[in-house]
Parts: structure tokens; sequence; C-alpha cells
């Protein structure tokens, strides 16, 4: 068995050329290598995996090649072969982070006076030299700005900002940049192609997606997934190999929500989760799968789209069925929940309420969204349909075969409920069988007493109305209805033509609806609105807040501190309780808790009336209540609980 190489080892650069994605830092490095235009200090800073390690190597290696061929190694002379060998004299590099004492630095400035054997220059590479300490970098500082003609030196780092300025001063600064997925992918193409491993698309994406721009990274995740598929590189089995969500899921949610099928949406959601993904990953990679949905609507923001070959197509079909006010509505909505979820103490219901509302702006896509914000939720259908009796119409009422006018009149303003039983049917000698009303009908009350409007309309013995049967016979209209058609209180599909709709008035009880209903003169007379009852007023109204001020005082300073210096200045006049307060936005407080606050008040005071607060604004009250010491204790102290242990640690009391 031969011993085996990590990717990232074997397949590292060893010439400018091979640098993948970092055109621009080899450039530069090459032309300054031709003209000979070396400056004794770089600085090579960018994200971790990008190169900056393997570019400085390749930089010290082609400065003491004795063939070069232009700016590249010939890897043949003494000095290729015994760095390609590890053995090189002239090349150094050291670790910042396990030697960053000022003794590590000295003995490095020891090392710089020793004139290379083999090459022109001795070349000192410092990886992460952030993590030096301060004082080793003041140690460094003299050295660095003049070395010897024969030193350079190249620092690495990740994190450009913990270096200080007066190292940064002193050296050319080169920032790399990520990798990007396109040429991740190219590169991953090819060792798949040189180790014999089969993969596609879109297993390459997803591994450069994962690496994040890192192609260290990146390699370490494509042996990974070769220890798993062996030598064919599956999508499903990558993504599942990494744990990652694969593409499917969000374009299949994404379908799902573009149906309004919100139910299975939430389905696939369970199903994530059960594979051990939270919600928030989720949530996050569907926004990101929306933003490049939105990307792909246009062809001059396709670019911006991190994917390629197949991947990027399906994007830009998807994206062709999508409208842009879905696509921006989705993002707005998943945006607005990510800076929730984290404070969130029920993140799965978080993460189902948006993609119910997503399912809604599917079904709606077409619409404009509302102003305020708020995306329509999906439409529900009914479980069930309605009976059929139900859905009936009733018939109206032909004309009475007998009666006064304003017999006719109750017989077409009365709603006719149905009975609870259906009375004897006609006798065949043609006389019309005795059947009760029912309660309502005649005007009776549900609690069995009679309304006074009622009683003189069932006293003065009228008919009730009735039509001809098919012998002759009369039968009550309210005993032929269907029972199931019939409602206690009409429905407007059921009212006669020409009968005017009743409004209800608020305060108006069901009973006395039903007995309107059933009396033609309660109806009448109660057409109009009744006149609003005046509010009572206290006569002791302002004494007995007068009484109760302490009570009111400890009441505000429990609920509302803050209105406790206007209220403590507080008038009684009446029924009006009358304070002043320094600024607008405080009598704006106040009023939207006016009602209950009111209410309290009252119950606290025993007022049986109305009350009243009149607040006016008088500026002149903040310059003449200045604010006192305990105020600006007490204060603190309610912002910051930790204050008053301290004090009693500390035994610090104010005076």
């Amino acid at each position: 068995m031969s011993d085996f190489i990590v990717s990232a080892r074997k397949y590292r650069p060893a010439t400018f050329r091979s640098v993948v994605g970092q055109k621009h830092i080899t450039s530069t490095l090459q032309n300054a290598i031709e003209r000979g235009q070396l400056a004794h200090a770089y600085l090579f800073c960018g994200p971790r995996g990008v190169g900056k390690t393997t570019c400085a190597r390749i930089f010290a290696k082609a400065i003491n090649c004795l063939a070069p061929h232009g700016a590249e190694a010939c890897n043949e002379c003494e000095s290729c072969r015994s760095f390609n060998e590890g053995r090189s004299l002239n090349i150094h590099e050291l670790d910042a982070a396990s030697n960053n004492s000022v003794e590590d630095i000295r003995t490095l400035i020891e090392q710089v006076r020793i004139i290379p054997q083999v090459g022109r220059y001795s070349v000192f590479i410092i990886d992460e030299v952030h993590m030096l300490s301060a004082a080793a970098f003041n140690a460094f500082l003299k050295t660095l700005e003049e070395p010897p003609a024969h030193a350079i030196f190249i620092l690495a780092t990740t994190e450009k900002h913990k270096i200080i300025p007066t190292i940064l001063s002193r050296c050319q600064i080169y920032d790399f940049n990520r990798i990007r997925v396109e040429d991740s992918v190219e590169y991953l193409r090819y060792i798949a192609s040189e180790e014999g491993v089969a993969a596609d698309e879109e297993s390459l994406n997803l591994i450069a997606q994962k690496a994040d721009g890192g192609m260290r990274d990146a390699l370490s995740m494509f042996d990974k997934a070769v220890s798993f598929c062996g030598t064919t590189l599956d999508y499903r089995n990558v993504a599942q190999t990494l744990n990652v969500l694969d593409y499917d899921t969000y374009f299949g949610v994404t379908e799902m929500l573009l149906r309004g099928d919100y139910a299975e949406a939430l389905v696939t959601f369970d199903a994530v989760l059960s594979k051990g993904f939270s919600g928030q990953t989720f949530m996050a990679g569907l926004n990101r799968h929306m933003r490049d949905l939105l990307m792909a609507e246009r062809p001059e923001t396709l670019r911006l789209i991190e994917m390629t070959g197949t991947l990027l197509e399906r994007y830009r079909t998807q994206a062709g069925a999508c409208s842009v006010e879905f696509l921006f509505g989705a993002i707005s909505v998943l945006t607005e929940l990510d800076g929730k979820i984290r404070q969130s103490s029920n993140q799965r219901l978080l993460v189902e309420l948006g993609l119910m509302k997503i399912a809604g702006l599917g079904q709606k896509k077409n619409d404009l969204l509302t102003p305020s914000g708020e995306y329509p939720l999906p439409e529900l259908t009914p479980r069930t349909a309605a009976p059929a009796a139900r859905a009936e119409t009733q018939p109206a009422p032909p004309p009475p075969a007998s009666g006064t006018e304003g017999a006719a009149n109750a017989a077409r303003l009365r709603p006719e409920p149905a009975p609870a039983a259906e009375g004897p049917r006609p006798e065949p000698s043609g006389r019309a069988a005795p059947s009760p009303e029912p309660a309502a009908a005649s005007g009776m009350r549900p609690d069995g007493n009679v309304p006074p409007a009622a009683a003189p309309a069932t006293a003065s013995g009228t008919a009730p109305t009735t039509r001809p049967g098919p012998a002759g016979t009369e039968v009550p209209a309210a005993d032929t209805r269907p029972a199931a058609a019939l409602q206690p209180v009409p429905q407007p599909e059921a009212r006669p033509a020409g009968t005017a709709r009743r409004p209800l008035i608020s305060g108006t009880s069901l009973s006395d609806l039903l007995a309107s209903a059933g009396n033609p003169a309660a109806q009448s007379e109660k057409t109009q609105d009744p006149e609003p009852a005046a509010a009572t007023v206290d006569p002791e109204c302002a004494a007995k807040l007068e009484r109760a001020r302490e009570r009111i005082l400890a009441l505000i300073r429990e609920r509302r501190p803050r209105f406790v210096p206007a209220f403590e200045q507080m008038l009684f006049r009446g029924d009006t309780i009358a304070v002043s307060v320094p600024t607008t936005e405080l009598r704006d407080e106040i009023l939207r808790s006016k009602t209950g606050m009111l209410m309290r008040i009252a119950e606290l005071a025993g007022v049986t009336g109305r009350i009243e607060l009149e607040i006016t604004v008088n500026e002149q009250i903040r310059a003449a209540r200045p604010i006192r010491l305990e105020d600006r204790v007490k204060y603190i102290t309610e912002k910051n609980p930790l204050v008053a242990e301290l004090r009693k640690a500390l035994d610090l009391e104010v005076e």
C-alpha cells in the first residue's frame, strides 16, 4: 500500500502559472522579478487557503534560482533542488504563532546577518505574523525597515487589522482574494481527471460553494468525498458527505411556494429538520436561493451567480417561472425573519410562518405587494361543503288570503324561524289544524316573557298569515317552509323584495332583534337609532381623587415611572385631572396609556362616573425642576440591576 498524500499537498502549486485565482498577485511578482525591482519586505494578507504561503515559497525560490526562465524557477539548479528537497539554507520559514516572543525575534535578527551560501538572497517567511506580541513587533521594527541587502522578509497573515501601523508602513502589501467558484470548479475538475475520478458538475459546484473561497478547504472536501463515494462522485452522496442541503431541496421548495402549496413546503421543512439541519440553516439557504433566482432574471446580473454548467441553466429556467415581485417579497420575508430567529424561542414556528407567507405571495404573485409590508397568507378552502338544505333559497311568501293591513305588514317583516317540531297536518275537512306559533315569531323572548311591544299584537287576535293549500285548505306559512332553510335571524337572500335591511345598532341584543322582527309596531318604533345616554359625573369626584392622591401616585410610580414628575403636581377640577408636562413626546406617551390609567385611578378613588385627563405642555418645567441625585441613582439602577448589588458590596449609600 503506497503512502497517501492529501490533495492539498500533492497538488500544491510550484509555479506562478499554477496558482489559482490570484492573477493580480502573480503578475505583479513576476514583473518585479523580471525587472529586478525587489522590495525588502512584503505582506501577504487574505482569507485562509487562498495561496499566501504558496506564493511566498514560489517567490523565494524564483529569486534564488541560478538559471531562471523569465520569472519562473528552473527547478534544476542547486538552489531549486535544495529547496524542493527541504534542505535549503537560504529560505527560512518561521511560525509566529509559536515563536511570538522578543527572544524569538532576537534569534531571527541574528540569522539575518548570515550571508547566503548558494543564491543571492536570504528569504525569511513569517507565517501568522499577527500573532507576534507588541514587544516582538517593536523589536522587529528596525531590522524590518533597514535589513541587510541580501535579506528579504515575506510576512503572511489572515488578520491584517491586528498588525500595528508601523509594520504596515514598512511593507509592500498584497491582498489575496477569495477564489471564485468557477476557478475552484475548474481546478477540482483537473485534479479529478488526474486522479481518475468521475465527478458531475453539481458535485464540484457543491464542494466549491461549501469551501467559501478557500482552495485548501475545497481540496480537503474533495478527498473526503472521494473516500465516501469512490471513483464516482454523485451529487446526492456528496451532499450527504459534506452535511449540506442539496440544491434539489431548494428548487423543490420554491416550486411548492410558487403553487401556494404551503402544506407540502412544511412537510419538506420537517424532513430537513429530521436530517439534523437547523431552521436557521434552511432559511439562510432558501434566502440565498431566492437571491440567485432574482439575479438570474436578467442577463446582466447572471454573472453574479457563482454557478457553472447545468446548474446555472436550472436557475435560469426556474427564474423564468418567478415574478420579480414574488422573489423580492420572499427575500424581504426571509431577511426579516433572519433578524428574529436568533432571539426566538420557537425557531421552527417562525420558519413555518415565513413559508406560509411566501406561499401566499406565490398564489398572488402577479399582485402588487401591500405598502404596509404585510404579506398575504394563502387562502384556506373549507373542509366540507355546507348542507344542501341550508343553501336553498327561501321562497318569498305570497300575499295573504285574509287579515288586516297590519297583519300583512307583519307577515312581510316577520322572519318566521323554524319551529321545534312540525305541527299537525291539516284535516281532510278543509279546516286549518290549530298550530302553536313559535316563541320568536309570536314576539316572545327566549326566556318566556313577552315584550311589551309585542303584547298588543298578540292580544289583538290577528290571525297568522296563511296561504291556500292543495285542496282549498289554509296552511300556516310557518309550517310549509323547510326546517333546514329557516334561521332565527333572516338572511339577506331570504328577505322579500322591497323590504329594507334593518341596520344593526351598537348595544342591541339578539332578543330585542327577534322581538322587533315579530312585532311590526315595535319595529316601526325602533327604526330610528336611540340617542346615546349621557355619561354620569360623580359629584364628589374631585374630593375622592384628592383623598386618593397618594395611592394614585403610588400606582404611577409602579406602572409608569416616567409620568411621576407630571402627576406629582396634578390638580383636580370636578371630573378632570389636570397635569403639565415639559415635552409633547411625554404628552403623547401619556395619552397612549390614558384609558387604562384612568380606569385604574377611578377604581382606586372609588369614582363612579367619568374621569377626564387634561394635559398641557409647559417647557419651563424642565428648567424649574432639576434632576436630583437620588433620581439619577434610581434611573441607573432600573437600567442595570447589578448597580444595586455593587452598592451593597461596596457599602455605598446616597446621602
